[in-house]
């Protein structure tokens, strides 16, 4: 009930609904809710609002809240018939669909009037005067509008318009999009950061952010273009909805038959990519010559990558001045420029003759003599940090584990289990080296599940972590084993040496950058020199860090009062202050994995690829897996391996991860299918019937006993995996892992 969003006079949580004494009375046809604020439409053409008023998106001449339904008097003489909010702007139709109104905050032109200012009462969009709008609807930066005719217009943030940026004129009025332009929209919604369109031959669109896979296109990148969901073609789809990064579709039966999977189909995208729409005016030689050049290029630099400089202090042109210091040189460059001399240094580099590195002790129990026990990170780290880099570049494990008073002997599952489990305390933040996105905290654009470097941990302790971190990283890259950590872009790009761009501090602090832009553009509301302090909170050349510390973003900020007329200056140096918070930290992350991998070679990688190439894939993949796997006592057609398969498509992929976690001790495989150094290993064991299955992490093998039917088999599985994850069966190891009560874990007498 925040803000009064409910509409019952206070701001209380309502767990059960409850009519709205307000509206009593009305007959109430319609009603919209914002993220803050709500709209509601009644029969007789009036337009009633409640909520937060902030921006004034409740079309009420102010900035108040109102906690019960106000009725919005200057549209009195009009007649209602629709209302949209969204995240902070409201949209509002006439019942003819001859008018349309928008009201609220402005940025990225999401009114549609032809600015970014704000407007606290409703504005007439003229550019839509007349042309007969059957729906409108209010996303979180942009607006969408859908005409009786099946025309689809588009207004607000450029990446939501559904037009190629070749394509796209001014984002701030309302503009067709020509994709659709040859079909006619019958319906369209919109999430949080995405569209959903039905045309009225039951064809599916989408366009938008994807980070869930809301689009429906197979992947999770997103699409900046119209691109059809070629997976619902023949359906019979009649209806769409979109949630916040979700979507659905009702279907009914429809005669015709199925698509045809003869061999004409072969080699044929299942939908039609994005790009296609970008090239498919391009003559097909052109575009082979382009393919051809670019081959070229990608040659010429491989073959000449000896020479290049790498570091920007013996170099006299500065390294931001060098063309591979750009996101579209190395998106073009082929995998082999940066991935082959990298593995050439790594194979060359590598310790022989050894099948693990020194010896880690580690408690991970408490006892009486050490009742508080330290993170898992920190106490492999303060003794890693300590040994020669090159004792560490071995191609399985870096280090060899030893538990503390566990049954357990590590022979790499150990080994690997401890790191996935310092990779959960980097996430879980109990070791302070990360934070969540500012997305993520507050819930609101894309990242929000990623971690970024934590700016205000910058103590030589802190600085020791990261460059174990570092070291995490590289030893990831040569054992070929993925840590199981979400790391913004901005990390990746920046350990990649590629400059960052608003773009890319919006993508993870979007509010900072509305902010910035709003108090370097406020004049264009109507603040004055006179009035901007009433407006702006902030007082001071200072600002929060991504973690959200206050901290002045020049030397002596904390005394350089933001004026008016220095405004364009602080957000200047404000920008300048995020984009190269944590340089130190992720010098020391850099300087880590360079004592084990080449790190100068990232230079000819982009974030993506070095992302892949540390963490894998997150999605753990039933094919590759599938790939991977040998049976042992069994063959495929062996009852327990098809109810195995059977069980593990249905698993989510929490579920599947946790699979991965008991029989390896790690989270993710490789994205390449080479990388994978150890075969999947299922066998049967003569343990008691429908018991437990069990599993030896240090050879990636699965123990199936003898089930009675797959449900009891599904349970069994279930339960070990998700309860089931200690690595303390090697019982004659107890005795050797007995560590005298005087033994001093601070002076590291465990390592070898």
């Amino acid at each position: 009930g925040d803000y009064g969003k409910l509409g019952h006079g206070n701001s209380e949580r309502q767990r059960r609904p409850r009519q709205i004494q307000a509206l009593q009375g009305e007959e109430v046809v319609q009603v919209s809710c914002g993220f803050k604020h709500t709209g509601a439409v009644t029969a007789d053409g009036k337009l009633y609002m409640f909520g937060n008023g902030d921006y004034g998106r409740l079309g009420l001449a102010s900035n108040c809240n109102k906690k019960i339904p106000e009725k919005v008097m200057s549209l009195d003489d009009f007649h209602i018939g629709q209302v949209s909010c969204g995240l902070n702007h409201t949209l509002c139709a006439s019942s003819d669909g001859s008018r349309v109104w928008s009201f609220g905050d402005g940025d990225y032109g999401k009114l549609g009037l032809g600015n970014t200012a704000g407007r606290s009462s409703p504005t007439e969009i003229e550019a839509l005067r007349g042309i007969g709008v059957k729906r409108v609807l209010a996303g979180t930066q942009f607006s969408v509008v859908l005409t009786n005719a099946g025309q689809v217009y588009t207004f607000g943030q450029e990446r939501m318009l559904g037009i190629n940026e070749s394509f796209a004129t001014n984002s701030t009025v309302p503009q067709l999009v020509p994709d659709l332009v040859d079909h006619h929209i019958v319906e369209v919604d919109v999430g949080a950061e995405h569209v959903v369109a039905l045309s009225s031959a039951g064809c599916v669109f989408t366009w938008g952010m994807n980070n869930e896979g809301q689009l429906g296109v197979g992947h999770t990148n997103p699409v900046a273009g119209v691109v059809s969901v070629g997976s619902l073609d023949n359906k019979g789809i009649r209806q769409i909805a979109a949630g916040k990064s979700h979507s659905a579709f009702w279907s009914a039966p429809v005669d015709n038959p199925p698509r045809a999977t003869s061999s004409t189909q072969l080699g044929l995208p299942s939908s039609v990519p994005a790009e296609y729409r970008r090239l498919q005016h391009l003559d097909i030689k052109v575009m082979r010559a382009r393919l051809q050049v670019l081959s070229y290029f990608s040659d010429l630099l491989y073959s000449s990558w000896r020479l290049l400089t790498y570091d920007p202090g013996t170099s006299e042109t500065p390294w931001h001045n060098n063309p591979l210091n750009n996101t579209h040189v190395r998106n073009v460059l082929a995998a082999r420029v940066a991935m082959l001399p990298s593995m050439r240094a790594i194979g060359r580099t590598m310790v022989q003759g050894r099948t693990y590195g020194p010896q880690i002790t580690v408690h991970r129990l408490s006892t009486p003599e050490r009742p508080v026990v330290q993170p898992i990170f920190t106490q492999i780290s303060e003794q890693v940090v300590k040994l020669p880099p090159a004792d560490l570049r071995l191609p399985s494990r870096a280090w060899k584990i030893k538990l503390i008073g566990e049954g357990a002997d590590d022979a790499g599952g150990v080994f690997d289990d401890t790191i996935t489990e310092m990779c959960a305390e980097l996430e879980q933040e109990i070791v302070p080296l990360l934070s969540k996105t500012p997305n993520g905290t507050s819930k609101s654009g894309i990242n929000q599940d990623k971690y970024l470097i934590n700016p205000s941990s910058g103590s030589e302790e802190h600085l020791r972590q990261y460059y174990f971190l570092g070291i995490l990283m590289g030893v990831a890259i040569r054992t070929r084993k993925p840590l199981d950590i979400h790391l913004a872009p901005n990390f990746w790009a920046k350990l990649v040496s590629l400059p960052l761009h608003t773009v890319d501090l919006q993508n993870v602090d979007s509010f900072f950058i509305s902010s910035i832009k709003s108090i370097s553009s406020i004049e264009k509301s109507g603040v004055t020199a006179d009035t901007f302090n009433e407006v702006i909170p902030i007082d001071r050349f200072q600002i929060q860090n991504s973690h959200g510390t206050v901290q002045p973003i020049v030397p002596g900020g904390e005394e350089i009062k933001l004026t008016f007329n220095n405004r364009k200056v602080f957000a200047a140096c404000a920008l300048k202050f995020r984009m190269e918070e944590g340089d130190e930290q992720i010098e020391a992350v850099l300087q880590g994995m360079s004592s084990i991998i080449p790190a100068p070679l990232f230079r000819f990688m982009t974030g993506e690829a070095l992302e892949a190439w540390v963490c894998g894939k997150p999605e753990i993949d039933l094919n590759l897996l599938q790939k991977i796997v040998r049976y042992r006592d069994m063959d495929k057609g062996h009852y327990l391996i098809v109810w195995f398969w059977r069980i593990l498509s249905r698993f989510t992929n929490e579920d599947r991860v946790a699979l991965m976690r008991f029989v390896s001790g790690r989270s993710r495989l490789p994205s390449d299918i080479a990388d994978v150094s150890q075969r999947f290993q299922i066998m049967k064991t003569d343990k008691c019937k429908d018991g437990l299955p069990t599993s030896q992490t240090c050879f990636f093998q699965l123990r199936l006993p003898e089930y009675s039917s797959e449900s009891v088999m599904e349970e069994k599985l279930r339960y070990a995996i998700h309860n089931c994850r200690s690595i303390d069966a090697d019982n004659y190891m107890l005795a050797r892992n007995v560590e005298s009560a005087h033994s001093g874990f601070e002076e590291h007498e465990g390592i070898i």
